[in-house]
C-alpha cells in the first residue's frame, strides 16, 4: 500500500483524527505518514486550513524540531509525512529516567526553546507544546506537534468558542482572548512541560479542564519540587498570566543552556538504551518490508511514539511505574 509515493510498512495507531503509519520514502528514508478520516476532510474549511497548516509546518527547520516532509491536502484522505524519530516519549523518558535537575532540565528546556526559535522564525506559532509532543532521539529531544490535522480542526474549535489545546499548557490569553496571542503562549507551555519534567504534575494541577482552566487563569501555578531556587524563579516567569512578563524564546533559550550539563542526560543510561530499543524495533520493521516480509500491516506496533503524533494504540500498553497513569495526568 502507498500514500502519497510512501510505501506502508506497518499501522502504530490510530485515532478520532486518522491514522498513523510508518512508511519508506522512494529512498528507503523511514517516515511517519498520517492520514486523516475521510469524514472530516468532507469539510472543505478543513482541507483549507489542512492546506495552509501544512505549508507552515513544512517553512520549520531546525535540529530539534521535527521536520514536515510532505502533504496531500487534496486526496480522498488527507495526509502528512513527517521525519520519523526513533526514542520514547518525553514521558516515558522521565518516568524510566526520573524527574529532572537542574542540569537536566536546562539541557531539555535549551533544545525545546531552540526548537520553539525555528518555529517563530517562521512566521508561525506552535501553541501545542506539552510533553506527548515531544520524542526523545540519540540527537536530543524533537519538538512534534505540528500535528496538522489537529492544528486544522483547531479552527472549528475556535470558531465554536472552545478553546484549543490541551488545558494546564494554555496560555490564558489563548483562553480570555484578551491579547493577540504571540511567541509567548509559546513559553508559558514550554514553563509547564519543564514543571511536569521536574515534579511529574502539571503546575495547574489535574481533574476536569474546566477546573484546570480555572486554575491557570485565577491562580498561582505551583511549582513545589522544583530543583533549586532558580528554576521556581524561571519557570515561575514563564507561566506569568500577563505575556509581557514572560521571557523571549532567546532569553529562555540562553538562561537553560547556561545550566545544560555534557553530556546531556539523554547521552546517558538508561535513556540511551531506551533510544536504541526503539531504534532497532524500527529497523526491524523497515527490514520486513525491504527484504520482501510480510509486514505486519494493520497489526498495530507501539514504537513509544503515538502520543506524539497524534495517535493511540487500540490497546493501550501498561505505563513504566515512575509515570502517573491518572488519565487526567499531565502527561
Amino acid at each position: 500500500m502507498d500514500v502519497g509515493g510512501y510505501r506502508i510498512v506497518s499501522l502504530l495507531g490510530e485515532s478520532s483524527m486518522g491514522r498513523v503509519h510508518l512508511a519508506r520514502s522512494a529512498s528507503g528514508r523511514p517516515v511517519a505518514v498520517k492520514t486523516v478520516h475521510a469524514r472530516l476532510a468532507a469539510d472543505p474549511g478543513f482541507r483549507e486550513r489542512f492546506r495552509r497548516e501544512a505549508a507552515a509546518a513544512r517553512a520549520v527547520t531546525g535540529r530539534y524540531s521535527a521536520a514536515v516532509l510532505d502533504a496531500g491536502p487534496d486526496a480522498a484522505e488527507p495526509w502528512v509525512a513527517i521525519e520519523f524519530c526513533a526514542g520514547p516519549g518525553l514521558p516515558e523518558a522521565v518516568g524510566t529516567y526520573g524527574p529532572l535537575g537542574d542540569a537536566e532540565l536546562g539541557a531539555l528546556g535549551a533544545a525545546l526553546a531552540e526548537a520553539l526559535a525555528g518555529v517563530h522564525a517562521a512566521g508561525v506559532l506552535h501553541r501545542a507544546v506539552k510533553p506527548s509532543n515531544v520524542v526523545v532521539t540519540r540527537d536530543g529531544p524533537k519538538l512534534l506537534g505540528f500535528g496538522v490535522a489537529e492544528r486544522a480542526a483547531a479552527g472549528s474549535l475556535a470558531a465554536a468558542g472552545r478553546p484549543p489545546g490541551s488545558p494546564g499548557f494554555l496560555a490564558p490569553e489563548l483562553l480570555t482572548g484578551d491579547a493577540r496571542p504571540g511567541p509567548a503562549a509559546d513559553v508559558f507551555a514550554l514553563g509547564a512541560v519543564l514543571a511536569v519534567a521536574a515534579t511529574g504534575r502539571g503546575p495547574f494541577g489535574s481533574g476536569r479542564a474546566p477546573e484546570v482552566l480555572s486554575r491557570t487563569l485565577y491562580e498561582e501555578p505551583d511549582l513545589l519540587g522544583v530543583p533549586g531556587d532558580a528554576w521556581p524563579w524561571f519557570l515561575g516567569r514563564c507561566l506569568a498570566r500577563d505575556p509581557a512578563g514572560r521571557p523571549s524564546v532567546a532569553e529562555a533559550l540562553a538562561w537553560c543552556a547556561g545550566r545544560a550539563a555534557t553530556p546531556p542526560w539523554w547521552e546517558t543510561e538508561p535513556i540511551a538504551g531506551l533510544i536504541r530499543l526503539q531504534e532497532d524495533e524500527m529497523t526491524e520493521l523497515s527490514a520486513w518490508d525491504t527484504e520482501g516480509g510480510e509486514a505486519p500491516g494493520d497489526e498495530v506496533v507501539d514504537l513509544g511514539l503515538l502520543g506524539a503524533f497524534g495517535a493511540v494504540p487500540r490497546e493501550r500498553p501498561a505505563a513504566p511505574a515512575a509515570v502517573p497513569t491518572d488519565p487526567r495526568s499531565p502527561w
